[in-house]
């Protein structure tokens, strides 16, 4: 098994030993099947073979399983001698328990390092995607984010885009006019999906510091790959937000990451579980953008694993691309389950041993229909493989044994602070404090003039020539329009309790570009 990930046993009798080529790990991949059926050991299996080869791996552990990675396996656990005997029979003759070197993290910051990103690097796209908005409303999140760019207001957290949208909605006039129309009833209901979001957890996904993506390719002191583990059993309660959160990281690493072209081994191996939450209602756009990561990211060394039930669950065009595949039983129960089974099974190379639509159908918990890449990228034949035991534990790791896990992190201390810096909401709130200061200014100046100066300054003056009726009524027109609208301004800065609103200028706004 040089330079390969061991798998397990194929052929009679499961002695033949099969592997992943390194060189070919960054082609992608699936793992399917039906609940029960072990997709979760292959995964962790595979997670093992990787961190072993050197090479960093980022998962999400959906149930809580897979955490056991951090700890050893044990002689003292019930399928000990069921894990010897596999071993044996598959010919794992260096098989032994063994803990992997493993960071935990959490959207939430409660079973592992915090994760943040910052509302502009996340983007109008997927953010758009993330809240369910309409294509009105994403057109409003495109404007705010150009809005932002363009004045220099930084969008770092949640409460700097919801100050930004009040901005936006109470300058909807002077922006409908350069970038199309903007409603009050749309900004309303943006600002109602960020309500959700907040009350859902979201909102300690954003804000600094932000997540360096070297952090998750680091390798340990004996060489091995570190395991990158995301707690996402609370955060499957927010499904949007999981599926959300993992293409930005796909997204982050294809638009960060240099081309490296087909190395040895790939820089970093991810498996997106629960794969089908990506494409549940997904646009045609995001679609298309997971496609366009899916089939260049390679190229930048990372290889992209789509865990699900069923492959169905797929884009066709996605499911194309993932060259190495571990497909566990598929139950057929009704005539679309059939179907589904004879279409997954057509995808393979055959076998003259047996029917691979049969193979899918009959293999036993542990077992799996496996396809690997062979030389020059070439699908091998499809093989019924008994996957090998895993080294760490099975099952969740205990709370002391995560706690040593995060003791020993080597991002300790990095992200548990959170950061809050000038940003846009300061800078809307310190331009609304400042305007309400020079109004406040402005009133004071006026009621410290003498009277006969103020009833001066407030007087008629004869001009000294004769002024059409026509004109004079547009000017006293114009007077009125004018004093109600300073008046409006100043009244509405004063009332105003939240200290973010922004006073316009009349004419044209007293305090644009400041």
């Amino acid at each position: 098994m040089e330079n390969k990930v061991f798998i397990g046993g194929g052929g009679e009798g499961y002695g033949d030993a099969q592997g992943l080529t390194l060189k070919y790990a960054n082609r992608h991949g699936l793992i399917a099947g039906a609940t029960g059926t072990g997709k979760t050991v292959t995964l962790q299996i595979l997670a093992e073979g990787f961190s072993a080869a050197g090479v960093p791996v980022f998962l999400s552990d959906v149930k809580g399983d897979l955490s056991g990675l951090a700890a050893s396996g044990s002689a003292e656990f019930k399928l000990h001698d069921a894990f010897t005997k596999r071993a044996s029979t598959i010919g794992f003759n260096d098989y032994r328990y063994e803990a992997f070197p493993v960071t935990f993290w959490d959207l939430f910051g409660e079973q592992g390092h915090p994760v943040r990103t910052t509302v502009a690097e996340m983007g109008p796209l997927l953010f758009s995607r993330l809240l369910q908005l309409t294509e009105a409303q994403e057109g409003i999140m495109n404007i705010a984010f150009r809005v932002a760019d363009e004045e220099g207001m930084p969008l770092l957290d949640l409460k700097d885009l919801q100050a930004l949208l009040v901005w936006v909605g109470e300058n909807r006039d002077e922006l409908s006019l350069r970038y199309g129309n903007v409603s009050t009833q749309s900004v309303g209901a943006i600002q109602r999906a960020l309500l959700v979001l907040e009350n859902q957890g979201g909102a300690g996904f954003f804000g600094e510091p932000a997540l360096d993506l070297a952090d998750l390719m680091t390798t340990a002191a004996d060489g091995r790959g570190q395991v990158n583990i995301l707690a996402a059993d609370k955060l499957m309660g927010a499904p949007r937000l999981y599926a959300t959160f993992l293409l930005w990281l796909l997204s982050e690493l294809f638009e960060t990451l240099p081309e490296v072209g087909d190395p040895d081994k790939p820089k970093l191996v991810f498996f997106f579980d629960e794969a089908h939450l990506l494409f549940d209602d997904a646009p045609k756009a995001l679609v298309d953008k997971v496609e366009q990561v899916a089939r260049l990211i390679r190229s930048k060394g990372v290889g992209v694993y789509f865990v699900t039930q069923n492959p169905d669950d797929i884009p066709e065009d996605i499911l194309g691309q993932l060259g190495n595949r571990f497909q566990h039983a598929l139950r057929a129960f009704t005539a679309r389950d059939r179907k589904a089974l004879q279409r997954a099974s057509e995808t393979y190379r055959p076998n003259p041993r047996f029917e691979t639509v049969d193979a899918i159908r009959d293999v036993g918990v542990g077992e799996a229909v496996t396809s690997m890449l062979e030389d020059k990228g070439v699908p091998g034949i499809v093989e019924r493989t008994l996957i090998r035991p895993p080294s760490s534990k099975l099952g969740p790791a205990s709370a002391a044994e995560r706690e040593a896990a995060m003791a020993a992190s080597p991002v300790r201390g990095k992200y548990d602070e959170l950061l809050d810096r000038m940003s846009a909401y300061e800078i809307l709130a310190a331009r609304a404090e400042k305007a309400a200061k020079q109004a406040e200014a402005a009133e004071e100046a006026v009621e410290e003039m003498p009277p006969a100066e103020r009833e001066f300054n407030a007087g008629r003056r004869y001009s000294g020539s004769r002024v059409p009726r026509s004109t004079s009524r547009e000017d006293r027109s114009f007077g009125r329009k004018f004093g109600d609208a300073m008046s409006d301004a100043v009244i509405k800065e004063m009332k105003g309790t939240t200290g973010r609103r922004i006073v316009r200028g009349i004419l044209g706004g007293l305090f644009k570009g400041r």
